[in-house]
Order: C-alpha cells, then sequence, then structure tokens
C-alpha cells in the first residue's frame, strides 16, 4: 500500500528543539531530521540532512542519538506510546522538515512542512533520501506495530490517526506559550531564574572539547561573503570545530587603509554565523569611537579625550546609549570600551587621546556614565586596560610595556577608575600586557599571565565577580614572552584567573593546548566550568538562548539616527579646545560660498591668501579631506597641500613660498595612536604618536616664516605643542574623527562658541583645565556660513 506525506505547518526552532536535534536551519537550505532505529535497539539516530534541490547532504558532525522513548514521544497517538517493530531494517521514520520554495531566500524561514513517514524495509538505493515533498509517496508492507505486535489493518485508520496526531502537534506548537520571538529585542542587561537555569543545564551537556572552545574569542571580518566562499567556509569549520564562544567584529585592513563596511553587510554574516554555531555566539567589537569605527551610516563621536574636554558626564552617557543601540541592531552584544587608564604620560604611544583624561576622578565618572548608558540599552561593557595603561611609553602590540609606579601611586591614580567601573556594573575587565613590578615582581609575567594582579588584585581585592578577558594574545607584548610555545600564553592566561581568551596568536595551539592541561588536570574541570557558565550567563542575561538573530529590516530605523548624529557634532563643537591665541588671526574671515556648477565643469582658482597645509602619516588616506571641503566651503580658493613624511623635503620650498605669500596659514596635524605604528628617526625605529622628523621639520620652519598669521590644529594628539613651543594660535580637537574636522573649522571662522578645557597637561605649554573661552563671532567683513549654527 502506499503511504502519503502528511503537510502541516510548524515553528522550525520548537519542532527542532523537542526532537532534541539541537539542530538549527541554515539560510538558503532545506532541511530535515531522519530519525533511524536498528532492531531491538532502545536508540533512534537522529542525522540532519541539509538539501539543495533534489541532492541530500549528510552533516556526520551534526549525528546525535537519543532514547527511542523521546523520540516518539511527540508522535504520540490518543495517549498511548508507539514503539517501532523489529522488521525495521532501513528506516523507521522519517521527519521531513521542509522550507517552501517562496522563504528560501529570506534570512530565515518562520515555518516549516513537516512531513511524518512511518516505513519499513525502505529501499535507500530507489527512493534516496529526499523526502521533501508532499506529493512523493513510498511503498511500505508495514506502517506500524503497536505495543500489542499487531499490525495496523486499516490504511484509512492509520492516516486518521497521523491526521489527528498532526493537528494536535500544530495546536501545540501554535500555542503562545510555545512560542518564541524571532529577533533580539535589546533590552537592559539581567539574568532572570530561566537565564540561570538555561546555563547551568547548558554546562552539563557540554563536552570538555566545548567547553574549552567557549573561552575563545576569535575575529571575524564583516564584509560580503557568498556562502562557498573560501573565507566564509573556514569561518564556519573552525566554528565547528573549535566551538568559540564569541567573535570579535572587525573590518578588512590594509595599513594605513581601514575598508569600512556596511551595516546591512555585517548584520546578515552575523546572522549567518550564529545560525553556524550550536550554542549562541557572543559577538564583541572594539567601538570605541562608536559603530561608525568600522561601519559606514552609523553615529559618529570624537575620540574619548573629547569627551574629557567637554567634561559633561550626560554626553558620555548618551554615547553608551546610543552606540549600545546601534551595536544591537547589527548583531554586536560586546563593546571592549570604555577605556579607564589614565592617561598621565605624554609620551604614550597607543593610549593617548583613547583616554578620557589625566584626572582619575574624571575619568572615572566618564567610565561610570557610559557602562550605564550602556547597559541600560542591552550591550555588555569592558573596562580596559588593567590595572592600568595609561603611565607608560610603550606599545604594548609591540613590545612589553612596564609601568613603573610604586603601590602608592597605583592606588591613587591607575585603580580608582576601575573601582568605578566594578560600582557600575561594568560586564568585563580587560587585562592588559603590561609589566608592573610593583605588583609582580616576576621579570616572566606581564599582567595578562599573573596570578597575583588578576586574582589576587582584581578578583580578590576589587572584588569583581564578571568575566575577566584579556588583552589580543597575539600582541607582541605577549608573544615574545612564548615563543617557543605560542599555546602557552592562553594556559598561562587562563590559570592567572582570565575566563576568556581573545584572538590567540595560533588558535589551534592555544585550543590543544588548553585540552591537554584540562586532561592533565593542570587546570581543574571546577576551574574550567566556573569560566564557561559564566560565559553562558552572559549569554543568557542578554536573552541570547531564546533567539540570537538580528532583524536586518530594522536597521534603518535604529542605525544613524539624525538626532543621534546631531548630538555626535555637538560633543565635537562642544569639544574643541584654544590653548593659545594671540589675537591677531583668529576667527578667520570667510570669503563666501563656493559657486555651484554642473558636474565636470567646476574650475576653482586657487590663491594663496590662505595656505592649508594638512600633515599625516600617509597622504593617500581621508585625514584632512572632510577639512578640505569645509574650508573651501568657506574660502573657495584657498591653496591646499597635503604632506607626509615621504614627500615633506621635497616639498618644503615651495610650502614655504605660498607660506610667505599668505594672509592666513593653517597646519592640521592629523596623529592618533595607531597600534603597532612604527616611526623612523634620527635614533631608529621607534613606535610615537608624533610627527615624524621630516614632518616636523618643515612644521618647525612654517613657524619660523609665520608664527603669528598661523593656527595650528592638533586634529589627536593635544601633546604636539610641547614639540614647538613657538606656536602661537593652538587649538585641540583630540581626534581626527569627521565631526571634529567640522567643529573645528566651525571654531577658526567663529561660527560656533569655543568652551573646552583641556583634559591633560601639556608639557611646557597648559596645565590641565587651560582653555581659551571664545563666544561665536563672525570676522568683521566676512559672512556667516550657510551651514553653521551660533550656540
Amino acid at each position: 500500500m502506499d503511504v502519503h506525506f502528511l503537510r502541516v505547518c510548524l515553528d522550525l526552532e520548537n519542532l527542532l528543539q523537542r526532537l532534541g536535534s539541537g539542530m538549527a536551519l541554515k539560510e538558503h537550505h532545506q532541511e530535515f531530521v531522519r530519525l533511524d532505529t536498528t532492531p531491538g535497539s532502545e536508540w533512534v539516530s537522529c542525522d540532519c540532512i541539509s538539501e539543495f534541490g533534489s541532492s541530500a547532504k549528510y552533516h556526520a558532525g551534526a549525528k546525535t542519538e537519543i532514547p527511542l522513548d523521546r523520540a516518539l514521544n511527540p508522535l504520540c497517538q490518543r495517549g498511548k506510546t508507539l514503539r517501532l517493530g523489529p522488521e525495521n531494517h532501513v528506516a523507521a521514520r522519517y521527519v521531513g522538515l521542509r522550507v517552501p520554495q517562496p522563504e528560501r531566500l529570506v534570512e530565515r524561514p518562520q515555518c516549516i512542512h513537516f512531513d511524518p513517514v512511518v516505513a519499513n524495509q525502505i529501499d535507500a538505493a530507489e527512493h534516496g533520501d529526499d523526502h521533501g515533498h508532499s506529493e512523493s509517496s513510498i511503498s511500505a508492507r508495514r506502517v506500524l506495530t503497536p505495543q500489542t505486535g499487531s499490525p495496523l489493518p486499516c490504511y484509512r485508520l492509520l492516516m486518521l490517526r497521523q491526521i489527528g496526531f498532526l493537528l494536535a502537534v500544530l495546536v501545540l506548537f501554535v500555542c503562545p506559550s510555545f512560542a518564541k520571538e524571532k529577533y533580539q529585542q535589546p533590552g537592559p542587561i539581567h539574568l532572570d531564574r530561566a537565564g540561570e537555569k538555561w546555563a547551568e543545564q547548558t554546562l552539563r551537556r557540554l563536552s570538555t572539547e566545548e567547553k574549552v572552545g567557549q573561552l575563545f574569542v576569535v575575529w571575524v571580518r564583516a564584509k560580503f561573503l557568498n556562502v562557498e566562499a573560501p573565507e566564509y567556509l573556514q569561518l564556519r569549520d573552525d566554528i565547528r570545530k573549535y566551538h568559540p564562544g564569541g567573535l570579535t567584529m572587525t573590518v578588512p585592513w590594509d595599513p594605513p587603509f581601514l575598508y569600512r563596511s556596511q551595516p546591512y553587510e555585517a548584520a546578515e554574516l552575523l546572522n549567518r554565523l550564529q545560525q553556524d554555531s550550536k550554542l549562541p555566539l557572543l559577538i564583541a567589537a572594539d567601538f570605541e569611537r562608536g559603530v561608525t569605527m568600522r561601519l559606514h551610516g552609523a553615529t559618529e563621536f570624537p575620540h574619548a579625550m573629547a569627551f574629557g574636554a567637554a567634561s559633561k558626564p550626560e554626553y558620555a552617557n548618551a554615547f553608551g546609549r546610543i552606540t549600545a543601540q546601534e551595536a544591537r541592531a547589527i548583531g554586536v552584544h560586546w563593546n571592549f570600551f570604555p577605556d579607564a587608564d589614565v592617561n598621565s604620560n605624554p609620551a604614550n604611544p597607543i593610549i593617548n587621546t583613547r583616554s578620557f583624561g589625566e584626572d582619575p576622578q574624571q575619568v572615572g565618572d566618564l567610565v561610570d556614565a557610559y557602562i550605564r548608558g550602556a547597559r541600560a540599552n542591552g550591550m555588555m561593557t569592558t573596562v580596559k586596560h588593567f590595572p592600568g595603561h595609561g603611565d607608560t611609553a610603550t606599545d604594548s602590540h609591540l613590545g612589553v610595556a612596564q609601568v613603573t609606579g610604586n603601590l602608592a601611586r597605583l592606588k591613587a591614580v591607575e585603580l580608582p577608575p576601575f573601582q568605578r567601573a566594578i560600582e557600575a556594573g561594568v560586564d568585563s575587565v580587560m587585562v592588559a600586557h603590561v609589566s608592573i613590578p610593583a605588583l609582580d615582581p616576576d621579570p616572566n609575567h606581564v599582567a595578562t599571565t599573573s596570578p597575583q594582579i588578576v586574582t589576587g588584585l582584581l578578583k580578590n581585592q576589587l572584588g569583581f565577580k564578571g568575566i575577566v578577558i584579556t588583552d589580543a594574545l597575539d600582541m607582541a607584548g605577549l608573544t615574545r614572552l612564548y615563543a617557543a610555545h605560542i599555546g602557552r600564553a592562553a594556559v598561562d592566561a587562563f590559570k592567572a584567573g582570565n575566563d576568556v581568551l581573545l584572538i590567540p596568536a595560533d588558535l589551534d595551539a592555544s585550543y590543544r593546548a588548553m585540552l591537554e592541561a584540562v586532561r592533565t588536570g593542570e587546570i581543574p574541570q571546577t576551574h574550567l566550568d566556573a569560566s564557561v557558565l559564566k560565559i553562558l550567563k552572559a549569554k543568557a542575561s542578554l536573552n541570547l538562548h531564546k533567539t540570537r538573530l538580528v532583524n536586518i529590516e530594522a536597521l534603518s530605523t535604529v542605525v544613524g539616527k539624525p538626532e543621534n548624529l546631531a548630538l555626535g557634532q555637538q560633543i565635537a563643537d562642544d569639544s574643541i579646545t584654544l590653548v593659545r591665541d594671540n589675537g591677531k588671526l583668529l576667527p578667520l574671515k570667510s570669503s563666501g560660498t563656493a559657486t555651484a556648477t554642473l558636474p565636470y565643469q567646476r574650475v576653482e582658482g586657487v590663491r594663496d591668501i590662505m595656505v592649508v597645509i594638512v600633515f599625516s602619516d600617509d597622504m593617500r588616506t581621508e585625514a584632512g579631506r572632510r577639512l578640505e571641503r569645509e574650508i573651501r566651503e568657506r574660502v573657495p580658493d584657498a591653496n591646499v597641500t597635503y604632506v607626509d613624511p615621504r614627500v615633506a623635503g621635497a616639498m618644503a620650498d615651495d610650502v614655504l613660498k605660498a607660506v610667505d605669500n599668505a594672509q592666513s596659514v593653517i597646519a592640521a596635524v592629523y596623529e592618533v595612536p595607531v597600534p603597532g605604528k612604527v616611526m623612523k628617526g634620527t635614533n631608529g625605529a621607534t613606535n610615537s604618536v608624533g610627527l615624524s622628523d621630516a614632518s616636523g621639520t618643515l612644521l618647525q620652519k612654517v613657524l619660523d616664516h609665520a608664527a603669528e598669521k598661523t593656527a595650528v590644529l592638533a586634529m589627536g594628539n593635544p601633546y604636539l605643542a610641547q614639540d614647538f613651543p613657538a606656536v602661537q594660535n593652538y587649538l585641540c580637537t583630540f581626534s581626527n574623527a569627521t565631526v571634529s574636522e567640522v567643529s573645528v573649522v566651525k571654531a577658526l571662522f567663529g561660527e560656533i562658541a569655543i568652551r573646552g578645557h583641556l583634559p591633560v597637561s601639556i608639557p611646557n605649554i597648559a596645565q590641565r583645565g587651560a582653555g581659551i573661552e571664545r563666544p561665536a563671532q563672525i570676522a568683521r567683513g566676512g559672512t556667516r556660513h550657510a551651514y553653521s549654527q551660533v550656540n
């Protein structure tokens, strides 16, 4: 007789969960679960089959075994428990989970077709494994054997029972109490009892290999990737092989170029990777200046030090709120910010403008405000770089940095902002690769691998109970200590008290080293379980155990809201700080706006009345482009020149000739901390956030020729002026962000009030708190720019 497939629509995730498969449908796939049993067996094998068209592919790695009673329990009819007869040699029961054709191109189907088939002695060679079509039929001599052992003689009775069962299951799964939200709905971070229970139950089900994998967080570079692209397949395979607990989202980087992606590309890729993972992934990112640091279209903020100059905690709170909302919209749950380092060393090449300032109290206030704003909007926060990276002169990306202060100084300066962060409820603390002899004199230890610092100080003395995460394990500040056994760095960091191992230099070596340490007992199982449980609870606090996908269609309503963009610009405006003003140059005079012309027909005349020199590390980058456009809107014939260390010497004569003829000169210096930056100087290669010798020499010559009529703009590093004491007009933006470029031009032309105050001291120039305030004022004879505003 023929047994036809019956069809009904059910919620996919609930059905898979009740079948015990633990599998999720992957994008563009058909999936069904095959339940097999052998004669007399009390267990049933559960295979996940992905289909493309009529071809079927088994995922052996997804195969699990579950008790037969558990598999048949959802298929009970009229309260009687059914069992499979011993005659079933090939396939006992197929439960087809089939995606309708129109829904295959959406990012996740809402429902599936459920096709139960009961058969025995199926000829697999003849019928194959494709049971995904409701029009198909198969032959079976005996369709079901109840507990009595008597076959059901009537095909109609079988069909009635099957229909009754399917209707019952349909009612069950559409019941609101079993409904699940399809997309994440971010809210304040909160771990309820149900989340705790999920974390505890999940921990018990994990193998040692899976537990070790949960400790690792690895890179993912957000961009468009085809499902068959080698880079995507490698990501997917790594997720399945190493079971990482999370991913750190960044974008492609080919120094000095950072290739920012689009929010839609990032969200789609993260959704896909979430579906590829057995457990939900914690997605982290380094959004120190907001989501726009990695993706186009989001709200742009200046560097942290600009918030110190504006000195308004409410700005930091809004910064956290907006970044959280935009990050969660694209599928990022965890930000590696705020930076609690107190930048007390002007020579610090890697913290600098990433810090809120040099005053522990102000840094603590802004750290506290940011954390509260972010957590209230569903984003985990990370305070870094414990126990303080502000008083160093070495970039830990390149070598071992050392904090030389004694214990009293550490308690007075470095630690207070971290204590404030803990009081504010920060979710995680990132430990730095810095050597601190006052806390651990072992020369082979950095803070990351020091039990005295991570467990003794952070956990025991400061009482931090959250997640402790390493700084990136691929940084030279750590790898130089483990060149002979790179995987050992992960083991020592974990033994020191870190819970999460971030971006290992060699994932495979680190994973295997951790497994070996657990298996030999070097790392106790209780220690491993405690850290994994923290990670699982963090996922549950974000409701990732309920739903892990984001709604891509909602991006356009959350990311880049006009009111948020305006606030980012306002913060940059309020941070502009006038450090020196000779009273003879500012405000600059506008000569009108550029005349609109047809495309490709605009011919710009250039004169030397206003000369603009843009100094940067590489003139091919975007540094100064927005600044130039803003200046040309006000002075269309301004002479703008770009200079970097490679051409500074060759261009010096032409630049100085233009400077001599000019009525006003703007020297915009773009220098911000860049990880791993190396400069060649007279004393060899160094890592610095200052101007190179060639560019610095040219700037000094410009000041020698025309200091009185030159405004120097520190588009980032505020300490620049200590190397050029002859500067007479000096403005700090503390950032090279586009909003800061717009703000400083408005300040130069008197279109906004200047209110900022230095959050750091500049040796031999000015003390912290200095700042010349100016009301908005238009130069006599000038015209107000059409797009400016008076504050």
